[in-house]
């Protein structure tokens, strides 16, 4: 039985298929051991290095862009509210999120999908443009073709050491910091009311050849990660972030998916006109059809 590499990382909804406790059929599976799992996503897009990894939606979506041949699975693997996760020192001076126009703010990558979601959130939910901040990175983009905006800058500290530099005036990510949104969890609640969404921050793809050759294979895949999802859904139930896990064309998946798209666009992380029906082209014509 052939072997296929699988770059995901540990969730309740993983380790049962790691394990080996929930089977797959056609094949065997192989789990690389990957820790962060964002660095799986530059080897799966420079060199398709596994034949499924787990990726970041603004990767794929960058992916797809340069035409890197990974194609989307309808499952979101992980996902949750982001708005607690733009803060500052307990002494900074950001009373309210309209003082960051004109600011400095601190992110692991401009093209990180928690960043994407933040600033979403910043013009849609307070009239805050991305192009009004200068973000500073740490590290560049997974897809090496991808251009960042003039307003990008790269250092080499960390985040922490910026904002206790001051040389950046809250950061994305961070611990012992205070949220710049002060009410971040009314105002996340409200944006997943209005949106019917959770952000969604990571979803499993596939080499395109594999599936577009071995249909069957790449079904039998899915198949099990689905069922393990149904099988572990109980564990948490009701939280945002399992409700974030979810699989299928389904109406908050679909919802999820062009939000991202939107944002990703509104921040020049993509340049294309793309639908969430092109992503999906290749899993709706060689698996759901």
């Amino acid at each position: 039985m052939t072997t296929y590499t699988v770059a995901v990382r540990d969730y309740t909804h993983t380790i049962p298929l790691k394990t080996g406790r929930q089977g797959v059929e056609n094949c065997t599976l192989e789990f690389p051991d990957i820790d962060p799992i964002h660095r799986a996503f530059a080897p799966m897009v420079r060199e398709r290095k596994f034949d499924v990894s787990e990726m970041a939606i603004v990767t794929h979506l960058q992916a797809w862009e340069h035409g890197k041949g990974i194609s989307l699975l309808p499952i979101a693997m992980s996902g949750r509210l982001h708005h607690n996760t733009l803060a500052q020192s307990p002494d900074g001076r950001i009373n309210r999120p309209a003082d960051l126009v004109g600011q400095r703010v601190g992110v692991r990558a401009y093209s990180q999908t928690t960043g994407m979601w933040v600033r979403g959130a910043l013009q849609e939910d307070y009239g805050v443009e991305a192009d009004q901040i200068t973000w500073v990175t740490t590290e560049g983009p997974h897809v090496e073709e991808y251009a960042e905006p003039p307003n990008v800058e790269r250092s080499s500290g960390t985040l922490m050491q910026l904002l206790h530099a001051g040389d950046v005036a809250a950061v994305i990510g961070g611990s012992g910091l205070v949220p710049v949104i002060q009410d971040w969890e009314t105002a996340g609640q409200a944006w997943a009311e209005r949106h019917a969404a959770v952000p969604i921050n990571h979803m499993l793809t596939v080499r395109t050849d594999l599936l577009r050759s071995k249909p069957e294979v790449v079904r039998g895949i899915y198949d099990a990660f689905t069922a393990s999802i149904d099988a572990t859904r109980a564990q948490a139930p009701g939280s945002v972030r399992e409700r974030a896990v979810s699989y299928g064309l389904n109406d908050a998946l679909l919802s999820g998916v062009r939000l991202a798209i939107q944002y990703a666009r509104e921040q020049r992380l993509i340049r294309s006109s793309v639908t969430a029906e092109d992503l999906f082209a290749d899993y709706t014509e060689y698996l759901r059809g």
